[in-house]
């Protein structure tokens, strides 16, 4: 009786397990139904929908170093005016963002100390007449041994040392663009004017109208964005794939729909050694693009090309993690029939997909290039 009740349970046990695997093998067949469903498309529904067939062709993709970098232009795009001498703002009219050109006054500053090296400049002006003339007198006298000699040297020094600070004087009241002839006329301005070493737009303001400013603090900064460049930051283990005038293609946070061009145009001779990085220099392809300066870029290097197999990136069906497409089997009175495949991809630009493995399955297949994100009717 034990015996037979064994019996019994054993078979029970395999008959489940039986059902476990058949219903395992159901389901299976009915995902692999499911990945390869048919779908049938109306002439009307194909011209409506402007889709469209095609095949696999092979297209370039593009291999290279992924960097990432900013926006800059050439150090002689940028200008720091500083205080050459201490002083108050007097005027400063402009704003950030403002035009200027070169030669432009940008601001005045304002010191009572200003007029004292003025007159220091004149008193020295109008002795130098009288001590030339002693100087050349002395010397005459010398020559004919009527003087001494330590008249003469005497004369001389202090003709020569009177000359040397006269032009250092001169040169500081033209740093201070005074204009000199007006000193020698007596007419002295404790006001100078500073002027726009370059064309361009404020960047930046540190002072305002009435601020003491010391010598050598930096007023405003000037940007000129004529020619903008790319700064890039490739690693050490990258920067031998890296070679003048290959192409770039960059991207900003602002706009990352879009991709700009550039190109290589030099490479650093250095490796940073706390980052372990080298700096690229890229000439943008178009240079009138409203990029600002400072603006972060993320960008790759184009190495190489390599041609693969691929199909535009509206043929393919998205669902989930998984890809499909849809390959025509038959067309039979005004009705596309096809047949909607699994595919794996690999490298993907704006245009193009790769599709990997397509084991010659897909050659000369026509597949439904364009409209196949329309929804359809699943057989």
């Amino acid at each position: 009786m034990k015996i037979f009740n064994i019996y019994k349970l054993v078979l029970v046990l395999t008959l489940l397990i039986s059902a476990c695997s058949t219903s395992k093998k159901e389901e299976q067949i009915i995902e692999s139904k499911e990945d390869t469903a048919q779908v049938t498309v109306t002439q009307a529904q194909f011209s409506n929908s402007k889709m469209e067939l095609g095949s696999i062709t092979l297209q370039p993709f593009s291999e290279g170093v992924v960097t990432n970098g900013f926006i800059d232009v050439p150090p002689s795009g940028k200008a720091k005016v500083s205080a050459i001498m201490e002083g108050f703002i007097k005027t400063l009219p402009l704003l950030i963002g403002d035009k200027v050109k070169k030669g432009q006054l940008v601001l005045t500053l304002q010191n009572p100390d200003f007029i004292e090296i003025q007159q220091n400049y004149l008193e020295i002006f109008e002795q130098l007449k009288y001590l030339k003339n002693e100087y050349v007198r002395q010397k005459t006298l010398f020559e004919e041994k009527i003087t001494s000699q330590k008249n003469y040297l005497k004369a001389e020094s202090d003709y020569k040392s009177s000359v040397a600070h006269f032009n250092s004087l001169e040169q500081k009241l033209r740093l201070m663009n005074i204009n000199t002839e007006n000193v020698k006329a007596g007419k002295f301005t404790s006001v100078i004017s500073m002027y726009a070493p370059i064309s361009g737009s404020i960047s930046q303001l540190n002072s305002g109208v009435g601020m003491f400013m010391n010598a050598s603090d930096v007023i405003l900064e000037i940007v000129n964005t004529e020619h903008k460049h790319l700064e890039l930051i490739v690693f050490e283990k990258d920067v031998l794939k890296v070679k003048e005038g290959q192409n770039i293609l960059f991207k900003t946070p602002e706009n990352s729909e879009k991709a700009y061009k550039a190109k290589v145009h030099l490479i650093g001779k250095s490796i940073d050694e706390t980052k372990r990085t080298v700096k690229v220099h890229g000439h943008l392809e178009d240079e009138s693009e409203q990029f600002l300066v400072g603006m972060f870029v993320e960008a790759e290097i184009i190495t190489h090309l390599l041609k693969k197999n691929a199909l535009p990136v509206t043929a393919l069906l998205e669902e989930g993690e998984h890809y499909f497409i849809l390959v025509l089997n038959s067309k039979d009175n005004d009705v596309y029939n096809f047949e909607k495949l699994p595919v794996k991809i690999g490298s993907k630009n704006e245009d193009w997909v790769e599709i990997i493995d397509s084991n010659d399955i897909l050659d000369n297949r026509q597949i439904l290039i364009k409209g196949a994100f329309i929804p359809l009717d699943e057989a």
